[in-house]
């Protein structure tokens, strides 16, 4: 099955192109809105090297959790 996603507005323009892999292997700063000082500060805060150790963070994955469910809760 194949998934097409846009992704022009998440990225940094020069990711844009990249494939998933690429993207996820990136460092946080390829998402738009970051920048390379929030790669240090992720870096020596949380470890997070790349967008992909971003997304797999149990600290922001158990935020976002909570934040979803308090969504729900309304």
């Amino acid at each position: 099955m194949a998934v097409s996603v846009a992704l022009d507005k998440a990225l940094d323009k020069a990711f844009e192109d990249k494939s998933l892999q690429e993207i996820l292997a990136a460092p946080p700063s390829a998402l738009a809105g970051l920048t390379e000082k929030h790669d240090a500060a992720l870096k020596d805060a949380l470890g997070v090297k790349s967008i992909a150790d971003l997304g797999n963070n149990k600290y922001i994955r158990l935020a976002v959790a909570l934040a979803d469910l308090a969504a729900k809760a309304g």
